[in-house]
């Protein structure tokens, strides 16, 4: 009995693999969804697509219980919807599989003073050759410059590059969808510097080993450096956890800076490559100087009382 269960869950296994497959899903995503599956098979104990309603409560129930966070819950009811809906064909399923709400909390902006000292100490971060610190600065102002996510950072091959057309190619960006990026003058001016001193043929930022592209690894430990030689006291340069956050900093802090130059919002949700424009509208909370120019309601009632008296 229990290798004809095995068997079974081989077969829908592969047959979940194959569906995602054909919906181009990344690898990434297959892998977690797998995953996801997987953990509730085990709790389960017996193949996923003999669930019942009261399975699927209990299940959420345990995660709730072991002390789980949204973000993880939520993937998993993803992965679970993904499997009753298309792969064991059992819709009906689903609609008790309940996403659980998020606290959204505001992005960490640098201001444009302490991005600058961040790129010129990503130059001086560790005692390293010339070519590779001018590489860490280079590739942290690629995602401030042009706003991008340190994976798309890390992905980026040499004929990525359009001088001519001034962009940036994006290749399977977030959601496997390619985009055109912004490239400034002084960012290409920082990427040929790296390009004359180290001349790589295929990343654009390349790993010890050649044939793979840096690693999150490295970048999260040269922005950690970088962030400490600052002096940035921000929660950026705190602990493991929060490396990644410096690294998105960058990029929340590319799109703040655009808002406060009154660059269209739709504009910046293109650049950043948002599919939905309430994405992109989170930065209206953290531009200050946005904010700040804006006459209140109480100084225009006070104006308007001076006028009156005069």
């Amino acid at each position: 009995m229990s290798s004809q269960h095995d068997q079974h869950g081989t077969t829908l296994r592969q047959r979940m693999i194959e569906d995602m497959s054909l919906r181009n899903f990344s690898e990434k995503a297959r892998t977690d969804y797998i995953r996801h599956v997987r953990t509730f098979a085990a709790f389960l104990g017996r193949p996923p697509d003999s669930a019942t309603p009261d399975d699927l409560r209990r299940f959420q129930l345990y995660q709730s219980q072991s002390g789980l966070q949204p973000p993880t819950i939520n993937s998993s009811v993803a992965a679970l919807h993904f499997f009753f809906n298309i792969t064991a064909d059992r819709p009906e399923l689903a609609r008790y599989l309940s996403v659980v709400p998020r606290a959204r909390k505001l992005p960490v902006v640098l201001s444009e003073e302490e991005v600058a000292r961040l790129l010129d100490a990503a130059r001086r971060a560790e005692s390293a050759p010339l070519a590779r610190r001018i590489k860490y600065k280079a590739a942290l102002s690629v995602a401030y410059g042009a706003g991008l996510r340190v994976s798309e950072v890390r992905h980026l091959r040499v004929s990525d590059v359009d001088s001519k057309r001034m962009v940036l190619r994006i290749e399977q960006g977030k959601g496997g969808r390619d985009r055109y990026a912004m490239l400034s003058p002084r960012l290409l001016e920082l990427l040929r510097e790296w390009w004359l001193i180290a001349r790589p043929q295929g990343w654009l930022f390349p790993g010890r080993n050649p044939v793979n592209p840096i690693s999150g690894r490295q970048l999260d430990r040269v922005i950690h450096l970088a962030a400490e030689a600052a002096e940035i006291d921000k929660r950026v340069s705190m602990h493991t956890s929060r490396r990644r956050r410096a690294f998105s900093a960058t990029r929340h802090s590319f799109a703040t800076h655009l808002l406060e130059q009154n660059i269209d919002i739709r504009v910046i949700q293109v650049l950043l490559g948002h599919a939905e424009l309430k994405t992109t509208a989170l930065y209206t909370q953290v531009a200050t100087n946005t904010i700040r120019s804006v006459m209140s309601p109480l100084d225009r009632l006070v104006s308007l009382a001076g006028k009156k008296r005069e």
